[in-house]
């Protein structure tokens, strides 16, 4: 009983992440949308007119070049941590230094434009949950998403809160269309502005907070941003600022002068992004997924040599905390792995090992539960132990239990009542040493092997 319940959940907790780790390769190659991907409807109703403004009222009276860099990377919001987690770790990196740099990255034109402005990339990647949404609404909405912008100029134009000056300059183009370009073109500032005054009608956006702002309609700039060292170096950095811009009459975002829908891998909501490697010694693969209806963000890589496999994989949901990574491995000799689950603030650990001479799993909870199960040429066993201190134990057919009055038999005969009475100390520590530490396959520590699988998945 002891040992089918161990192994069994040992067997789904590895096959839930296995799954975390294989999926991502089969999600396609993630792409870069110069034209509107078949199909876009997305998935599930599209939204109002009113739903569209306020996901795009925190960026509606951006410049228009801005505006149309944040929607194109709105639809990458994978790569938006990512670039938004390198901008700070290279904080020494400035000017020509900081985008020769970011033009040797793999992510998106748009993503990387947005390196140029750390405030805005910062904001998109803190609200995740809005930059998907506004991802999504762009991809499968997008003329309505541009004129949900015009819309909000509009009405911060009549409340008197939109007007050119030093930072930018208005223009009304149209009726129905505003546009709002830089006062010098070296040089963008960003507005700051409450979303829920300045307008004259209050837009709460879900899924969305920044700094604090003054409770009034006047539009504040912060520091100018230098932009021309990236417009003119032709020999680099062609995503930059000035490539970018919004065609309010076609309802698009504009590229290098081609219409930009985002990324084209969108598949109602999910994407994801794979690379193959093949070499005289084996292959390897990459990959990565997001499913912004979730939250959640997987990636996971493996190889095959003529010597074994080994597979790793990370999943994890910044909305829940939820985090799972695995790091699995198969040779000649046999198979082992290790395996981490984390939610709500309770942690499980996972260690197997499949040899010729039998099998042992061990699991390990931070609420102090524990239990290891093996089996062999000489039988198989268990024993486990809950977060309130009791234990059970079996062998070949023989359950004891021990809930603090000493060792009581539950199932089977009495032939090996002594050996699991005595023993277990000694099934404790010796489940310990085979299961974490043996040479067999490579064990660590068990804080050790999280670590390593969480660190194998390739940092995108």
């Amino acid at each position: 009983m002891i040992e089918t319940f161990t192994k069994q959940f040992l067997s789904t907790t590895l096959s839930l992440l296995l799954l975390i780790a294989t999926t991502p390769f089969e999600a396609g190659a993630q792409q870069s949308g110069q034209q509107e991907p078949a199909g876009s409807s997305g998935q599930g109703a599209p939204l109002s007119a009113d739903e569209l403004q306020q996901l795009v009222a925190p960026i509606a009276l951006y410049p228009d070049a801005l505006v149309a860099q944040i929607l194109g990377a709105a639809t990458f919001p994978d790569q938006v941590a990512s670039a938004s987690g390198w901008l700070q770790q290279n904080k020494n990196l400035t000017g020509t230094a900081l985008t020769q740099a970011v033009d040797t990255q793999t992510w998106d034109p748009s993503v990387k434009a947005l390196t140029q402005f750390p405030s805005v990339l910062d904001n998109l990647a803190k609200n995740l949950s809005w930059t998907s949404a506004l991802g999504e609404a762009y991809h499968t909405q997008a003329a309505d998403a541009m004129a949900a912008v015009q819309v909000l100029r509009t009405k911060a134009k009549a409340a008197g809160n939109l007007k050119s000056g030093s930072q930018i300059t208005v223009v009304q183009q149209s009726p129905q269309v505003i546009v709002i370009q830089p006062t010098n073109p070296q040089v963008v500032y960003v507005p700051q502005y409450n979303p829920t005054v300045v307008y004259g009608t209050p837009y709460v956006t879900p899924g969305y907070s920044a700094a604090t702002v003054a409770a009034t309609g006047l539009l504040a700039f912060g520091v100018g941003i230098a932009v021309g060292a990236a417009i003119s170096n032709n020999n680099c950095c062609g995503w930059g600022y000035s490539y970018w811009n919004c065609n309010w009459h076609g309802g698009a975002v504009v590229y290098r002068s081609t219409a930009y829908y985002g990324n084209t891998a969108w598949r109602g909501g999910y994407y994801g992004s794979s690379a193959t490697a093949y070499g005289p010694n084996g292959a390897a693969r990459v990959g990565s997924a997001y499913n912004p209806s979730t939250g959640t963000y997987a990636r996971g890589a493996s190889t095959v040599t003529p010597y074994g496999s080994q597979k790793v994989g990370q999943a994890y949901n910044p909305n829940t905390g939820a985090y799972a990574a695995t790091h699995q491995a198969s040779n000649a000799y046999g198979n082992y792995g290790s395996s981490v689950v984390s939610k709500n603030g309770q942690t499980a650990y996972t260690q197997h090992q499949t040899t010729a001479q039998g099998s042992v799993g061990t699991v390990q909870t931070s609420a102090g539960g524990k239990g290891v199960a093996a089996s062999g040429v000489h039988g198989s066993g268990a024993a486990a132990q809950t977060a309130n201190g009791n234990k059970y134990a079996a062998a070949n057919g023989n359950v004891y239990k021990n809930t603090g009055g000493g060792w009581q038999q539950t199932r089977g005969g009495s032939s090996n009542y002594s050996a699991a009475s005595r023993g277990w100390g000694q099934q404790e520590a010796s489940s310990r040493s085979s299961a974490f530490n043996s040479g067999g396959g490579g064990w660590q520590s068990r804080s050790a092997s999280a670590r390593g699988s969480a660190s194998g998945g390739r940092r995108r």
